[in-house]
Order: structure tokens, then sequence, then C-alpha cells
């Protein structure tokens, strides 16, 4: 059984900074690496759910979203089957709940963290 569970929110002051982490079980280490992108999500109170950043499987390609670019950095350890977010310089508008996401497209599979709070008030 497929499970991805985030760590890492929490209360922090403008500025400051948080590491989100991901991780998958019910993969196999050469599946996860190979086959499964990682992307980081996030929902604000009254909007809707957008993609913060992604990571390839193979190699390991990132984006990011303009309104983080600079500021969040997005890894993925395939030893460990996680993924991880650092988020720094974070400000109010980044209060949301995270959620971290494996999709494979080959596969065509999906699958979807609980989610994590982020708080960024003073």
């Amino acid at each position: 059984q497929v499970q991805l569970v985030e760590s890492g929110g929490g209360l922090v002051q403008p500025g400051g900074s948080l590491r989100l982490s991901c991780l998958a079980s019910g993969f196999t280490g050469f599946t996860f690496s190979n086959f499964y992108a990682m992307n980081w999500y996030r929902q604000a109170p009254g909007k809707e759910r957008e993609l913060v950043a992604t990571i390839t499987s193979g190699d390991s390609i990132t984006n990011y979203a303009d309104s983080v670019k600079g500021r969040f950095t997005i890894s993925r350890d395939n030893s460990k089957k996680t993924g991880y977010l650092q988020m720094n310089s974070l400000k109010p508008e980044d209060t949301a709940v995270y959620y971290c996401n494996a999709h494979s497209t080959p596969l065509r599979k999906d699958y979807w963290g609980q989610g994590t709070q982020v708080t960024v008030s003073s």
C-alpha cells in the first residue's frame, strides 16, 4: 500500500525558514527513483490548490512557481524515498496547507499525502 507522509510544517515568523519532508512507502527504490516525479502543492483558505515545485524522476530536474522562485528549493533522496521542500524567506502569503504528490506518467499513478499546515505570522 502506497503512502506519502508529510512532516515539518508549523508556525514561523516572516523571514523564517522551514523544511518539509515527504516520506514515501510502498514503492521499491527503483520504481520511486525512476518513475515518480515528486511535487509539492499548497492550498490557502478560499483558494485553489496550486503547484509550488516539482522534481522529476531520473535526472531530478526542478521547476518552481514564480511566487517561490529563489526562496524555495525542492530536492529528493531516492535512497530514503523522501522528498523535501526547503522554504526560506517565508512570507505571510505562503501560509497554506502543503501537500506532497508522487506522480508517474508512464505508470499512470498519482498519490497524495495528507497535508501539513504552514503558517507564517508574527
